[in-house]
Order: C-alpha cells, then sequence, then structure tokens
C-alpha cells in the first residue's frame, strides 16, 4: 500500500511538472511577440497563478515543499521580471529555449562572463538591474567585508551601489582583501561529502527520537536546524552540477557557508540562499529603495527597503509552510522574518554610526558566536514550531521509510 502511494506521487510529481514546462514554453512564445511591460505581463499573469495552484497538488513534503519553492517563488518572481524586460531570462541578447526553461524553473544563477565590460561595473542600480543581474567578476573582486553589502546582495548600501570602487574611501578598499569574494568560496566536493555523510547520520539518529528528547528536546531541534541546512544545500548543489554537466553552464554556489556568518548582514546577503537575495533585491529591495530615496532621503532609504524585502520574505515563507502543512497560518515565521529585518535595520545604523564615531569593531569570533546564537535562538523560538506542529518531522521521516521501500522494490 505504501509503495503504491509512492507511485501514486511520483505520478502526479510528473504531471506537475510537464504542466510547468508547458506553462513556461508558452511564457518563452509571449517573450517573442509581446513587448515589455505590461502588454506582455497580462499573458504571462494565468501562468502565475497556475504556479500558485500547482504545489496543492502534491502531498510529499519534499517533492511538495521544493517544488513551491521553485515555483511559486522564484519562477513567479523571475517571471514577474521577465514581463518587463529584466534579468535573468531577459537580457540585451535573447537566450536560448533550453536555458530559459532550466533558469525560470531552477534555483540557480549564472556566473558572469569572465569578458564583462568594465563600465558596467559603474551603472546605476536600476541599470544594472535591466541590463545585467549578474555582476562582472570584477565586482566580487572589490567586493566589501560581509557587513558592508555590494551591489550583488540585497541589502547594499545607497552610496555605493552609484560609485566606483575607486571613489570609494581607502580604508573600505583595504578592508577587502580580508574577505574572500563568493566566486573564491565555492565550496569543494569533498565540503558536499562531509555534509552528504552528516545528513545521513541525522537520519539515522532520528531512530532514537525519544531518548534525545528525554535528555533536552532541543537537542533534536537542532538537528533539524542542521537538517535543512545540509538537505538544501546539497539537493541545491546537485541541480547546479548537473545543469553543467547538461548545458555547460557554470553557476554560483547557493550557500556560501552560512554557519560563518560574522553579522546579520553577512548572513543574509551573502550566505544565506543566495538565490533568493538575487531575486528579492531587483523586485522588492531596489523598486523600494527608489521610492524610499524620494521621499526621506538617500541617508535612510535602505531601512524601509530592507523592511519590505523581509515582509515579502515572510509572505512567501508563510505560503510555503502552508504548501507543507495544509493548516492556516500561524504567523509564527512572519514574526521571525519581521524580527530579523528590524535588527538588521538596527544593526546597519549601529554600524554607520560606528563608521563615524570610530568605535572599534568586535572581534570576528565573538561577532561569528553572537549572530550563530540570535539565529539559532530566534529559529527555535518561531521559525521551527510551526513546521513541528504541523507534524512535518513525523511525515518527513516517514517519506524517508516510504523511499527506501521503494527503493528496494524496484532494485530487487
Amino acid at each position: 500500500m505504501v509503495v503504491e502511494l509512492a507511485q501514486d506521487e511520483l505520478k502526479n510529481l510528473g504531471k506537475v511538472w510537464l504542466s510547468i514546462f508547458v506553462s513556461l514554453s508558452y511564457c518563452y512564445v509571449i517573450g517573442k511577440i509581446t513587448p515589455k511591460g505590461f502588454t506582455r505581463l497580462v499573458p504571462i499573469l494565468p501562468v502565475i497563478s497556475l504556479f500558485l495552484i500547482l504545489p496543492l497538488n502534491l502531498t510529499s513534503i519534499h517533492f511538495c515543499g521544493f517544488t513551491a519553492f521553485f515555483i511559486a517563488w522564484l519562477a513567479n518572481f523571475k517571471l514577474l521580471l521577465f514581463a518587463f524586460g529584466k534579468p535573468p531570462l531577459s537580457f540585451d541578447h535573447p537566450i536560448s529555449y533550453p536555458l530559459f526553461i532550466v533558469v525560470s524553473c531552477l534555483p540557480i544563477k549564472i556566473q558572469p562572463p569572465k569578458n564583462t565590460p568594465n563600465s558596467q561595473i559603474n551603472q546605476n542600480p536600476d541599470q544594472k538591474s535591466q541590463n545585467n543581474s549578474y555582476p562582472s567578476p570584477q565586482k566580487f573582486k572589490n567586493s566589501q567585508n560581509p557587513d558592508q553589502k555590494s551591489p550583488n546582495n540585497s541589502y547594499p548600501s545607497p552610496k555605493k551601489s552609484q560609485i566606483s570602487q575607486k571613489e570609494q574611501n581607502p580604508d573600505q578598499r583595504s578592508q577587502n582583501k580580508s574577505y574572500p569574494s563568493p566566486q573564491k568560496s565555492q565550496i569543494s566536493p569533498r565540503n558536499y561529502l562531509i555534509k552528504f555523510v552528516l545528513l545521513a547520520l541525522m537520519i539515522k539518529i532520528y531512530d532514537y527520537r525519544d531518548q534525545i528528547v528525554q535528555i533536552h528536546p532541543k537537542i533534536l531541534w537542532l538537528i533539524y536546524f542542521f537538517h535543512i541546512y545540509f538537505a538544501l544545500e546539497i539537493i541545491l548543489a546537485i541541480l547546479a552540477k548537473s545543469a553543467k554537466i547538461f548545458l555547460g553552464l557554470e553557476l554560483e554556489p547557493q550557500f556560501n557557508e552560512p554557519l560563518l556568518s560574522t553579522s546579520l548582514q553577512d548572513f543574509w546577503g551573502k550566505r544565506w540562499n543566495l538565490m533568493v537575495t538575487s531575486i528579492l533585491r531587483p523586485t522588492v529591495y531596489l523598486p523600494t529603495l527608489k521610492i524610499s530615496s524620494r521621499v526621506i532621503g538617500r541617508e535612510a532609504a535602505p531601512l524601509p527597503a530592507v523592511m519590505a524585502t523581509f515582509i515579502v520574505s515572510a509572505l512567501m515563507h508563510e505560503l510555503i509552510f502552508y504548501y507543507l502543512g495544509r493548516v492556516g497560518p500561524t504567523f509564527e515565521a512572519t514574526w521571525f522574518f519581521l524580527l530579523h529585518g528590524f535588527c538588521l535595520c538596527v544593526e546597519i545604523t549601529v554600524k554607520k554610526y560606528g563608521r563615524q564615531r570610530k568605535w572599534r569593531v568586535p572581534p570576528r569570533w565573538f561577532s561569528g558566536v553572537a549572530t550563530a546564537v540570535f539565529v539559532v535562538g530566534t529559529g527555535f523560538w518561531l521559525f521551527l514550531p510551526p513546521l513541528l506542529k504541523a507534524g512535518l518531522d513525523t511525515r518527513g521521516l516517514g517519506e524517508y521509510a516510504v523511499i527506501g521501500a521503494y527503493v528496494k522494490r524496484v532494485l530487487f
């Protein structure tokens, strides 16, 4: 009976992704025959609506969760940008049909070409978001330290995004050398292998959940925390490797060792789920930054832009939580992201004031520990509880058992 249910779910998964493929093919044709703007947006809106419904056809938390993340969130945001002629699906030169499909439905970001002209680096943020969503390697080499966002991150400072590296403070340029660029910090296969082994051990440890809970339930929660991180990174790395093998694409890593974060800016802007960061920046952050600059001035504009970005992220997480649990929202995840957005705004303000007063920067080990404690602590408080209340931990372990039974039946 269990194996039959798994086969039915696989059939549903095939139907869902066939619908996605047909829908994206339709969008590609629409992009060829309609000009960018609302004229292109109107025929694409039915696809965006369909992508919000398709995850409801899946009951597996793994299939449903990743389909919802890839389609209801990332693909829909990419299609909105595509409607107005912006990357990652629109460039100065049209991209091929296979590349359009892959970039649309998978959380991948193409590395910039090595011959990107330096003139593109000094464009203003709006020009960059229209012409080239993938910054040139020179940008990465000149990237600021983790607490000072580069133009590729979702929370850049207005001054930084509008001036060239030559115009920046010499002291700021000297700080760049101490932090590796995202391109240099690609994770080795050995690192992925270690994380895969640790993930397998975690799944085995779940057999002793009752004993662990008797010691302290938060130990199990910590294992869940690392489980989510390792599973996301490994699956996204597999997708990136597959795209490289079949399409010859060099893809940027989706994570940049978030456990080494030294601040909330570093964690959310440069290390955690960089695909989400890159898609929220042109869709939420930059438009809000532009409007806020006109209303409250350029100096304070990043603060409402940051909060708007976290609000949208909170709403999308609530939607994905609904897909997974099929229960009404508790809004605990919303409070998690609002809290982090507020604290990030405080961090930005304090650091700006501290630079003016020439305060001494705390040691990296101290800021790293403080960041980890805050992220994990607030995750225990607000992020994990709605998932556990929906019984996703028990369902997830049940799905591992189903997968094991299905594989045995196929192989033996």
